[in-house]
């Protein structure tokens, strides 16, 4: 059985969670790895004891040996990795969001377009079995008409207690959960649903300019379906991660972006067997659709330009 050999830029939260995923996946191998800090590296190294860690970005994306690069740093970084395994010809799998610049991201996927460059982006509820689920029913005629969609977001905190060490998630430049969360939310809601537009927008920042949303409040349109967003953080209370699709003949919640419940009545049920690890089963799933992707067959994943459609929406939101 032939692997596919990955190399990673950004040994971040998410770099080392897909470390994991795709050491345990068995149609890939890690065959490098890299990030500019060595805390990062470190905290590898104590899961990984022998795992490779390049020499530096150029060294690794140059060197002959691998199949597919994975870009989990900071947004602001990503084109600039990207553009280099272009040079090489070397596939390109991107974490989200595409970027923070919108006429960067647009550069981008003009040359990776260009060059017909394979290229994806981690959303990773494309391989989710409760997006599948509801994708599906919708397509059936299940829900009977979509009225509206709802999408709320709380946290006590932002960044979240998990997230600290990606100090950059805090400031309004490059990080805040519109970007970093509801980003997910978007993609879902275009998948499903088509383009949306943004009817109006009120983000709310604290007095330190610098500093990331704290609320938000908006309205897009998907067709003539309205698509309404609250978010927030500050409070006790459960973190709260949920996307609402209400139909006139059934209604589909996905919380925690793994749950799946349905409603034909006042009380929602479960839609879904039960899973101690769902985060873990969506990543191999979405591991295996990697190598749907990578082989030429059929697959869900996103591609650069339905995350730079999303990355639109989430800048102009922002911007509002």
């Amino acid at each position: 059985m032939v692997k596919h050999r990955v190399g990673i830029i950004g040994l971040g939260i998410m770099g080392r969670r897909m470390v994991v995923n795709f050491n345990n996946h068995p149609l890939f191998e890690i065959v490098g790895v890299w990030d500019p800090s060595e805390q990062s590296i470190s905290k590898t190294r104590i899961d990984n004891p022998s795992i490779l860690i390049s020499e530096g970005p150029t060294e690794m994306i140059s060197n002959g040996r691998i199949d597919l690069l994975y870009i989990a740093c900071p947004p602001e970084f990503h084109k600039t990795y990207a553009l280099m395994a272009i040079e090489q010809k070397i596939p390109v799998y991107l974490e989200k969001p595409l970027g923070v610049d919108i006429t960067e991201s647009k550069e981008l996927v003009h040359e990776l377009n260009k060059s017909k460059t394979p290229n994806i982006v981690n959303f990773v509820q494309a391989s989710c079995e409760a997006m599948e689920i509801t994708q599906n029913e919708l397509r059936s005629g299940s829900a009977g008409e979509v009225t509206s969609v709802d999408i709320v977001m709380q946290y006590q905190q932002w960044p979240r207690s998990w997230q600290l060490e990606a100090d950059w998630l805090r400031f309004r430049s490059a990080g805040g959960y519109t970007r970093e969360v509801l980003s997910h939310f978007i993609f879902v809601t275009e998948r499903l649903f088509g383009p949306a537009t943004i009817n109006f927008s009120n983000p709310l920042y604290p007095q330190q300019k610098e500093l990331c949303e704290t609320h938000i409040q908006a309205q897009l349109f998907c067709g003539p379906i309205p698509i309404n967003i609250f978010g927030s953080s500050g409070g006790v209370g459960p973190d709260r991660q949920e996307v609402t699709v209400w139909g006139t003949k059934k209604s589909y919640r996905i919380s925690d972006f793994y749950f799946l419940e349905t409603a034909k009545d006042p009380t929602w049920h479960s839609a879904l067997k039960s899973d101690d690890d769902p985060r873990t089963t969506t990543l191999q799933r979405q591991l295996d659709n990697v190598d749907k992707w990578l082989t030429g067959n059929d697959h869900p994943l996103a591609s650069a330009e339905d995350a730079f459609s999303v990355q639109i929406i989430i800048e102009n939101m922002l911007s509002n």
